[in-house]
């Protein structure tokens, strides 16, 4: 349920309210009992959660970047190897 702030034009009181989309809203102030009741318009709050979010503009297949990694350190061993292992021109 979205909370919604409300300011009373008569004594100044502001507040916030859980509200569902479809309730009317408040029009009369709980402090002073006058229908001066308006709504606030207050910046939205965004919260990111998971790992679903790219930390790039490109994502890894399963959303985690770990195993792109592992695929990078398995390919420099794989050359370290080869360069180990093969013979040399010294005479």
């Amino acid at each position: 349920m979205p909370v919604y702030t409300y300011r009373c034009e008569s004594c100044g009181v502001q507040f916030e309210r859980h509200q569902s989309f479809t309730d009317a809203p408040l029009k009369t102030c709980p402090e002073c009992r006058k229908k001066a009741l308006k709504k606030v318009i207050t910046p939205t709050k965004i919260i990111f959660k998971g790992s679903g979010f790219y930390a790039t503009d490109h994502k890894s297949p399963s959303g985690d970047t770990s195993s792109v990694k592992k695929a990078e350190k398995k390919e420099k061993e794989s050359a370290a190897k080869e360069s180990k292992s093969a013979p040399s021109d010294a005479k």
